[in-house]
């Protein structure tokens, strides 16, 4: 007999998990929430983003749907633009080379906007993200790349709210507590066999949802699947998320679905720790490479730093930095830009190299080859097409010509001291690869038919990204599919909705 009962399980408490969760208990259903942190590191990987959230909005006025206090005076001097639902769709496809499923990424853009509103009406602030997403170009500030609201507080912020909300609507939330495996009746789930300190016991419920991360903190799995030296990459989140839920789905039948081989990963401080560091945050994460070079300990440059903005390079660039020589990046600036680098590269834990010529920059860079490195950005400076104008706030056309290897916006020559270099690593965000499920969130069994009782939201979803992912579009899937998922499961459990 279950030593505990409940209508819904939700494991995971993370964005989507409590998004499930709050979606659930609004169909009046009682609803137990399985965190296998401790408390104080829970959140999952939401707690470790910044809480940019990717949103359909159609100007200022869908935009004070979700920040009503947004001044006349910030209006006036901003030009925030839209983003519309055929630009959403031209991005995710673009991105994913149109290998995105199209029913979830149809419900995930055409409820971006609405799932918001309804994360807000559960106590999540929302503001405009001026700090990574807008530069003043004249008088006005201007919006890029299709990324503008953030939440109050980054992801410590929305975590923080969505578990305020949980208490408030008497969700219960056992931390410490880690879900081995699912019980069933047959092919229903039933419930789930948990493990919390020393001892094991089992859960009962009518349904379970499974939203408790991808495999990135699993070295070995990375490894198998993502493929040699994966487990050489950083992990810039929970050090939770081992693939739990996914390994419990499959035992159970569910089908393995979308891009395994595939995840989010980026450029991440060379000495940041293993895992995420919560006082960190985000902050190891360096992404104002647009505006200078990326070079190897082979002193070559080796992507387009500028082939789109970076809320669209960002998640793939991690893994060309991880195949080169040492699985590591240098990220050179000169002073024409430094006030344009983020937040990020000003604290206090950076790997940084500063020094007023390129030549005294080259002996700063450890283990590169300095002649190389002098010469490649030389034959940079010479490449320039400097009659075209410098503009950060759109794909500015100035490129360089004639090298291997071209950049093809926002490329200005280094030639103006200081001189700043930052030594860069992989570090891995999510993985791609997960459950199949279906437009009701139920999770697919391997004989294409939804598992009773089983149903997914957020990271350990596969078929939404392949190769690549826009920015702010993960916490956008996980409160879209775990309001899904939590109102889907609500009807399962015989509440009416």
């Amino acid at each position: 007999m279950a030593e505990m009962s409940c209508d819904i399980v939700v494991v995971g408490a993370g964005n989507a998990a409590l998004s499930a969760a709050l979606s659930a208990r609004e169909r009046g259903v009682s609803v137990l929430v399985l965190e296998r942190a401790p408390e104080a590191e829970s959140g999952g990987n939401s707690r470790f983003t910044a809480g940019a959230i990717r949103t359909v909005y159609d100007g200022v006025d869908d935009l004070r749907k979700l920040i009503p206090d947004l001044t006349a005076a910030e209006i006036a001097r901003t030009d925030y633009g839209t983003y519309t639902r055929e630009q959403f769709y031209d991005d995710l496809g673009r991105i994913t080379q149109y290998r995105s499923d199209p029913d979830l990424a149809e419900i995930m853009i055409e409820r971006s906007l609405e799932t918001l509103i309804w994360l807000r009406g559960k106590g999540v602030k929302f503001l405009p993200a001026y700090g990574r997403q807008a530069f003043k170009v004249g008088d006005k500030t201007r919006f890029w790349g299709g990324l503008t609201v953030e939440a109050v507080g980054g992801g410590p912020g929305l975590v923080a709210a969505e578990h305020e909300a949980a208490r408030r609507f008497g969700i219960d939330i056992l931390y410490g507590t880690r879900a081995l495996k699912l019980l069933q009746d047959e092919r229903r789930v039933r419930g789930v066999h948990v493990r919390r300190g020393e001892r094991s016991f089992d859960i009962a419920a009518k349904a379970v949802v499974l939203a408790s991360g991808g495999f990135e903190a699993n070295a070995e799995w990375r490894t198998r699947y993502l493929g040699p030296g994966w487990d050489l990459a950083k992990v810039r989140g929970t050090r939770f998320n081992t693939g739990d839920g996914i390994r419990m789905a499959l035992d159970a039948g569910a089908m393995p679905w979308g891009n395994w081989s595939g995840c989010h990963a980026v450029a991440w401080d060379r000495n940041a720790p293993e895992f995420g560091d919560l006082a960190v945050g985000d902050n190891f994460q360096k992404h104002s490479y647009p505006f200078g070079v990326i070079v190897n300990a082979t002193g070559r440059r080796f992507v387009d730093e500028g082939a789109d903005f970076r809320n669209y390079t960002y998640a793939k660039y991690g893994r060309a930095i991880l195949e080169q020589p040492a699985q590591t990046a240098w990220q050179v600036f000169d002073g024409k830009v430094l006030h344009l680098l983020r937040e990020e590269y000003r604290i206090r834990q950076v790997t940084k190299a500063r020094a007023d010529t390129i030549a005294e920059l080259a002996g700063k860079l450890e283990g590169i080859d300095r002649q190389a490195f002098v010469a490649e950005i030389a034959a940079f400076n010479r490449a320039v097409r400097q009659d075209i104008p410098f503009d950060p706030t759109v794909k500015d056309g100035r490129r360089t010509e004639g090298l291997a290897v071209p950049k093809s916006n926002w490329a200005n020559p280094l030639d103006t001291p200081p001189f700043e270099a930052y030594q860069v690593t992989c570090g891995i965000t999510f993985t791609f690869g997960g459950l199949r499920i279906d437009t009701a969130a139920r999770v697919i069994d391997t004989e294409g038919e939804p598992l009773p009782g089983l149903f997914a939201a957020g990271e350990l979803v596969g078929g939404l990204f392949y190769f690549n992912y826009p920015g702010g579009t993960g916490l956008l899937s996980g409160a879209v599919f775990g309001r899904l998922a939590g109102g889907s499961v609500g009807q399962a459990a015989g509440v009416s909705v």
